[in-house]
């Protein structure tokens, strides 16, 4: 298959999308094609792009540049771009109750590119459902770095041999417990037993922000980062919530502590008290056998592909669909309202 001079569109709407797409980008540069970047939205910073990472800056460039296919890892894209419209996801579905965005369709994609049997499954019932999109299982581009070992530890302190503990928490003030445990990890981090590393979601309240930050110490940390995935690398245990981060740090076969989860997951180390944290921790950093033959059989489920070759599939499944086009496909539903918003959005006009 001829792959020479495609054009391929990031189109991102929140700084953790350049994490999700730079593997793409590298897999598609490698081949001698072309990408490009198109920021959405007041919520995403220029300033995280590379030097050499080239930027299209308004609807009128990205229509004039005309790629053969959009790649979006959130849940909306213009149908006045032109190329195919490819789905890869933000994250993994984390399992929270009344959570139906990960599979909810919105008639912008022709193409789902799933990251394992849990995600693929169902949005093949809905393709076979609708008849609007194709799905290719491919696995999630964002951890090929992690499966090839590119990563670096960059949190590791020579000559600190502590455990390390990754604390995340979700934005939502229903779901997030940074407020409930903040005294418990403040009360943990003084004891001086672990190192911690505290990264939050970009919309974490800066009230919550501000005060975790207050507790930087030689044995705290507090991370604003565009990336992840060295902190994941870095840390042997993690606390969390319902932050579907959670599951990134499970495909390294590490385990799981989580504060009020409401999902009843085996493969998880659940509590449900403030005191319960500490030897919860502990029991992790231990790896029971058990625990951790649950966690390799979640992860067969969520995420089987280890080869770090998942942007290349994402890449040859989105070739055969500019190849073969998609007249097969029946016509997406027409949402005025959403369009008309798209449009307001980016303050484009033109038919």
């Amino acid at each position: 298959m001829s792959t020479n001079n495609k054009r391929y569109l990031l189109y991102i709407a929140q700084n953790y999308s350049y994490a999700i797409l730079r593997p793409l980008q590298q897999a598609i540069q490698a081949r001698g094609d072309e990408a490009c970047w198109f920021l959405e939205g007041d919520e995403v910073n220029p300033d995280f792009l590379k030097m050499e990472e080239k930027r299209l800056l308004t609807i009128e460039e990205v229509r004039a540049w005309k790629p053969d296919a959009v790649f979006v890892p959130g849940n909306v894209v213009p149908d006045f771009i032109p190329g195919v419209k490819v789905g890869v996801f933000h994250g993994f579905n984390s399992g929270k109750r009344n959570q139906r965005g990960h599979f909810q369709i919105r008639n912008c994609f022709d193409l789902y590119c799933t990251q394992g049997p849990a995600t693929t499954l169902p949005f093949e019932a809905l393709a076979d459902k609708l008849g609007t999109f194709k799905v290719v299982e491919t696995g999630w581009p964002t951890l090929d770095p992690m499966y090839k070992g590119e990563l670096e530890s960059t949190y590791e302190i020579e000559g600190d041999d502590r455990p390390v503990v990754l604390f995340c928490s979700t934005f939502s003030h229903r779901l997030s417990c940074a407020p409930i445990v903040y005294d418990k990890i403040k009360a943990l981090s003084e004891k001086g037993n672990w190192r911690w590393l505290v990264q939050f979601h970009p919309k974490m309240s800066q009230d919550i922000v501000d005060k975790y930050k207050a507790l930087e110490s030689d044995n705290l940390t507090f991370i604003e980062t565009d990336n992840v995935l060295p902190l994941l690398k870095t840390a042997d245990v993690m606390l969390c919530d319902t932050s579907s981060v959670l599951i990134m740090f499970l495909l390294q076969g590490k385990p799981v502590v989580t504060f009020k989860n409401n999902t009843s997951w085996s493969h998880l180390v659940n509590v449900e008290e403030l005191d319960e944290i500490e030897p919860a921790l502990t029991k992790a950093l231990n790896r029971p056998p058990e625990l951790m033959a649950k966690i390799a059989d979640y992860c067969d489920d969520i995420h089987p592909f280890r080869d770090g070759l998942s942007s290349e599939r994402v890449l040859v499944a989105t070739d055969e669909l500019i190849e073969n086009g998609i007249t097969d496909l029946k016509p997406k539903p027409m949402n005025l309202l959403r369009h008309i918003k798209m449009r307001r959005k980016l303050g484009y006009w033109r038919l």
